[in-house]
């Protein structure tokens, strides 16, 4: 008995900050969301007028992040497979050292670094005009819904790369062997017998890197000027200028509602694999 409130008692401050910290605001958020300040009731109108007002954004931010997560899982098991199936190791060294590097940089520098870098007149403007693989005036600015795309998964490729080498480097080396001596190429190696071994770690990094995209603001805010835009910018821009938390809640609901659908496909196919 008193083993268990002395158990009670470590955890309560955990339980007290997420209570604070999460519960809460979460709480707080969905009573705001579904509260009409106009007609003093409960009701949808919140989401309505956001689907009204913002239904492109939604579609948009739904399509871009979808796009980078589909990009950022092509390249993180281009690189994840180099650096176990890779036969050159000086290269292979070498990539180990350099995918890691956005890792530690935030989101509002990779922003600004890209703002810089993909400008009309811009560090990868002026490098392929110096090549002469382009005249400075076909050049053309970056800063729009390709400049998100290409942050993003410049951003998120390390992290899901980092979990798929991770992965790779524990399996048994056996079947890898024995795929080889049968004659299977580099490329069908890794498609047909390393990812399928990992996909668990794949997908899981996908979802973060989905919900992860999905929250930035500093991104979309600062380098796509035109409409449309994403959800995070939208719900800033009701809060500063409008002072309307109840539609700003709203959309984000509709933004948690598509990452939960992600992670809820992800969890019933585990499920199904797991029954079978």
């Amino acid at each position: 008995m008193f083993g268990r409130k002395a158990s009670l008692l470590l955890i309560t401050p955990a339980l007290t900050m997420m209570a604070v910290l999460f519960l809460f605001p979460l709480a707080s958020s969905l009573a705001s969301a579904f509260w009409q300040d106009a007609e003093a009731r409960w009701g949808m109108g919140n989401f309505w007028r956001a689907w009204q007002f913002y239904s492109a954004d939604i579609l948009f931010s739904l399509v871009i992040v979808v796009l980078a997560t589909a990009l950022v899982a092509v390249l993180a098991v281009a690189i994840a497979g180099y650096l176990t199936l890779g036969e050159s190791r000086l290269f292979v060294a070498l990539l180990g050292w350099l995918y890691r590097w956005p890792l530690f940089i935030p989101f509002v520098v990779a922003a600004q670094l890209m703002r810089t870098f993909l400008a009309k007149n811009g560090m990868m403007n002026t490098a392929l005009v110096e090549l002469g693989l382009l005249t400075p005036f076909t050049t053309q600015s970056f800063l729009d819904w390709r400049g998100i795309v290409i942050t993003f998964v410049w951003k998120q490729t390390p992290f899901v790369a980092l979990l798929l080498a991770g992965a790779m480097a524990a399996l048994d080396r056996a079947t890898i062997e024995a795929a080889r001596n049968l004659g299977a190429k580099r490329l069908r190696l890794l498609l047909d017998v390393v990812v399928p071994q990992v996909m668990p770690s794949l997908a899981s990094g996908l979802i973060l890197s989905f919900v992860t995209m999905m929250s930035v603001l500093s991104v979309p805010m600062m380098i796509n000027a035109e409409n449309p835009t994403m959800l995070t910018v939208d719900m800033a821009w009701r809060i500063n200028a409008y002072g309307d938390y109840g539609m700003a809640n709203a959309l984000g609901l509709i933004a948690y509602a598509m990452t939960g659908l992600v992670a809820w496909g992800y969890l019933r196919q585990g499920l199904k694999e797991k029954s079978a």
